[in-house]
């Protein structure tokens, strides 16, 4: 707390300066008596934090420079004596950026000495101090001084909505009626204190006798410390035997404890211990250290022992740059002890035994994420990930997603981009879990892959427009589990790839299209040797390949059809108008040259083009909606923008169709009713970037003529309502081959959500059987339904409870269930929470986990911020 002015010289500091309003003072040194500054007009508070845990990543900006020294003030009456001024009814005296409010005050012009009484309210804007007495005697030049009866804040603003005089500005009600007045935290280390006695020892010094210190909002905090003598210096609060007190009951007694003031200072030390209980690891115990590297990096390291399992490190790192440059990385290990279980597998000729075998799922798993802007054009980033083994992810991870995915992808990059010329370069690395059992992963390497781009750009003065893109890439695949290769293999590959387009877009009539032609010429150093599919493993060749694609493509765009219907009787529902339209496209591709399919390598989809002679044809409706007018989004709302507004006119249903005709039915002879010829397979999926780029689902199995029906629905039909539907319809085996349904509602603190994902198409080439065979699976059909529900906000006061459940219907049983609650107070709160997984063998676990958290101190038990449900 100061009393006092920053220093002059101009700084860089990490905080926002907050700007005042001008007060209603007379001119310095006028003596002249006036209104009471009107205290409504103080600073908006919406870029600040409604709480002391909100995140803050700070802009550094210049400190302002600083106000003027002079002394000022008003009152209802005055007399002078010499240098001493005597101020009576609803004095004011400021001084710099800090104001002294108060019934009487005797000041001293000469030494500067000051002594208050009555209602006193001392204020300090840099740094939004505010000090409430019944008595003072300071020297608003040495910024020292007494106060009496003292309750006071650092980091804390009040807020006015009403005009109210001096002496009814006692904070959090102590000497007055704060009704009219409203907190808001503007640091995330919030200081509030109360004492008998508060001796100020400087700027930013003081000592607080028979007082407590909190960071919750007085007079009744949900906790305190409670000591004879608090030492505030170097942005700290100390003491020695102190008296934690929760909900003004006494809960333990401290030795020493301690309290930051410093506004955004994080301190190093021992975070509050961990403990849980889990059906599969036991009783859970850890702790973890907090080192807090400056002010814009910081290390967590810990370990959690497990009763059953064993020892369990880990550690986070994170760094925050200037812009959106970062670091993030993060550790975990598990030392199992292991354990045995009754496993049953068949073999080859149909003999099922047991056996009691032993079971380790211990591993590692290490992430690293960051992104670096050198200057305006340059950006490197990656987004890297070291995982030992699937099996103790998917045993111990606490995000069931992560648990049942297989696939890691890792990346960092470079990019340079200017002038409509950009240069990149990048490293990646893909790992496909392929068989659980046994482990055998895919494992595919671009390293290095470097492309050049030309963004389009006319032709000298034509209306031509050229782009073109030039690739190389050194590519290589494995298969195998971690003993021993099982499947193809290839030595590192050398791609070439040149890709030039010209195009003439042109509108006619409303019509607007896009005529374009390209070449597309890939050299390959080595190939694959053709054998049939299914069959023996592929084999690599030595032998180079090229292939040269020649390409031609027009794009149709259609004039949108709308009109605007009146709604008639539904008006109080939809809006006076709704207006419909309708945007129609056709694209037809063609692309010739590709006569060695089958001797291609397959790294990614550059190596699965193909011949095509396609017309790609859809339109999109869509339905406007006004049904009440513009207004500030309500808690729970959903703006149709961001950051935008609510209510208004808004897209109420968008809905788009797509579907492509292929006029070759073989695709280029690939797929031939006589003899694949080891190209594609009949009763097989394939792939082709013909049918890639169009759904997720592989669809070609034979001979067609026409795609899938794609369909994109979504519907929003109030601010609290969204709906989406996308699903593929294959007309030619007159199913549903993949529908996902969402639903979310949200409305005066209740929220619900629903998704259903069905696919029923082709199937992988093969499958696991459970006991390290494979065979062939020719249906991929699943059904699955996720549902939550709950009320509340864990981040504001009072009861919030959620659930949710995973179900997969095809096989009856719950995946995962979680439900939560918990109850927040001013600034502490109590959240439980049960947790389920059943994930076959692999994991059938129980977790019940608590959190118990306060404003600044910390957080006791398990259950982190990021596994919530809110």
């Amino acid at each position: 707390m100061a009393l006092g002015v920053s220093a002059c010289a101009q700084q860089v500091t990490t905080s926002a300066p907050v700007v005042h309003a001008g007060a209603n003072a007379p001119v310095p040194g006028s003596g002249t008596t006036s209104a009471p500054p009107d205290l409504t007009h103080q600073d908006s508070a919406s870029s600040l934090p409604d709480s002391p845990g909100a995140d803050l990543y700070p802009v550094a900006v210049p400190v302002p420079e600083p106000a003027s020294t002079k002394v000022t003030w008003e009152s209802l009456s005055q007399k002078s004596s010499g240098d001493t001024v005597l101020l009576e009814g609803n004095v004011t005296i400021t001084y710099g950026d800090y104001r002294v409010d108060a019934d009487r005050v005797a000041y001293n012009q000469a030494t500067g000495d000051l002594e208050a009484t009555g209602h006193i309210v001392v204020t300090g804007a840099s740094r939004s101090e505010n000090i409430h007495a019944s008595r003072a005697t300071l020297n608003i030049k040495t910024e020292t001084g007494k106060f009496y009866d003292v309750s006071g804040s650092v980091g804390v603003r009040m807020v006015s909505h009403a005009t109210a005089s001096p002496g009814n500005q006692a904070m959090g009600g102590v000497m007055g009626n704060t009704s009219q007045l409203s907190n808001v935290y503007t640091t995330a280390n919030p200081f509030l204190f109360t004492g008998r006695m508060v001796v100020k020892n400087g700027p930013a010094e003081f000592d607080i006798y028979d007082g407590t210190v909190t960071s919750c909002q007085l007079p009744k905090p949900d906790w305190q410390l409670a000591s004879a003598h608090f030492s505030v210096h170097d942005g700290e609060a100390r003491a020695t035997k102190t008296i934690f007190r929760l909900l003004n009951v006494p809960v333990f007694f401290l030795p020493y404890a301690t309290h930051p003031t410093a506004e955004g200072e994080r301190q190093s030390g021992f975070l509050i211990p961990v403990i849980g209980n889990s059906s599969s690891k036991g009783i859970v115990i850890g702790e973890q250290i907090y080192f807090a590297m400056g002010r814009s990096s910081e290390l967590t390291v810990g370990a959690q022992y497990y009763s059953r399992r064993g020892w369990e490190q880990s550690a986070t790192f994170r760094m925050r740059g200037r812009g959106l440059d970062f670091i993030q990385s993060h550790y975990s290990g598990l030392l199992d002890r292991g354990f045995y279980q009754n496993v049953t597998t068949t073999n080859a000729n149909g003999t099922t035994t047991t056996a009691n075998t032993y079971v380790n799922q211990g591993g590692e798993d290490a992430t690293f994420s960051g992104r670096r802007d050198i200057g305006q054009h340059t950006r490197v980033a990656a987004n890297v990930e070291y995982l030992s083994s699937y099996i103790y992810r998917e045993a111990f991870t606490d995000n069931f997603n992560q648990a049942v995915s297989s696939d890691i992808t890792s990346y960092a990059y470079g990019t340079h981009a200017r002038n409509g010329y950009v240069a990149s370069g990048e490293v990646d690395r893909y790992q496909g879990l392929k068989i659980v059992s046994t482990g055998e992963q895919i494992r595919i390497f671009h390293a290095p892959m470097l492309q050049g781009e030309v963004m389009e750009r006319h032709v000298a003065n034509t209306p031509f427009v050229w782009s073109a893109t030039a690739q190389y890439a050194a590519l290589k695949r494995t298969q195998g589990t971690p003993v021993a290769q099982t499947g193809f293999a290839s030595d590192f590959t050398n791609r070439v790839d040149l890709h030039p387009k010209l195009s003439l877009p042109f509108a006619l009539a409303g019509f607007h299209f896009r005529p374009t032609v390209g070449i597309r010429d890939t050299y390959y150093t080595h190939s694959r040797i053709t054998s049939p599919l299914p069959g023996p493993t592929p084999t690599e060749s030595g032998a180079g390949l090229n292939r040269l694609v020649t390409e031609a493509e027009m794009e149709v765009r259609m004039p949108v059809l709308e009109r605007t219907f009146e709604t008639g009787s539904f008006g109080k529902l939809l809006g006076r108008e709704a207006k419909h339209t309708i945007e129609p496209e056709l694209h037809y591709r063609y692309a010739s040259g590709v006569d060695d399919f089958s001797r291609t390598l397959r790294f990614d989809d550059a190596d699965v083009v193909a011949n095509k002679n396609e017309l790609e044809y859809g339109f999109t409706q869509r339905l406007f909606l006004r049904p009440t007018k513009t207004r500030a989004c309500e808690t729970g709302e959903t703006p149709a923008e961001t950051d935008g507004t609510c209510g208004g006119t808004r897209e109420t249903i968008r809905w788009k169709l797509l579907q492509r005709h292929y006029f070759d039915e073989s695709f280029g002879g690939y797929i031939s009713l006589a003899n694949p010829s080891g190209i594609l397979v009949l009763n097989r999926r394939n792939v082709l970037d013909s049918t890639l780029d169009l759904s997720g689902v592989a669809f070609l199995t034979d001979r067609r003529s026409a795609s899938p029906i794609v369909s994109q629905m979504k519907l929003s039909a109030t601010d609290h309502i969204d709906i989406e539907w996308d699903m593929n319809y294959d007309l030619k085996a007159n199913a549903m081959r993949q529908s996902n349904v969402f639903v979310e509602v949200h409305q005066n603190g209740f929220f619900a959500g629903l998704s259903h994902a069905r696919l029923y198409a082709p199937g992988r080439f093969t499958s696991d059987t459970g006991s390290g065979t494979t065979a062939t699976s020719l249906i991929s059909d699943f059904s699955q339904l996720r549902v939550l529900m709950g009320y509340g906000n864990p981040a504001k006061p009072g009861l919030s409870i959620a659930g949710n459940v995973g179900l997969d219907l095809k096989l009856s049983q719950v995946q995962y269930a979680t439900g939560q609650f918990s109850y927040n107070w001013n600034c502490c709160g109590f959240s439980a929470e049960y947790r389920k997984y059943e994930l076959g063998s692999v994991r059938n676990e129980n977790a019940y986990r608590f959190n118990f958290s306060l404003a600044n101190i910390g957080t006791a038990g398990n259950l982190r911020r990021a596994e919530r449900l809110f």
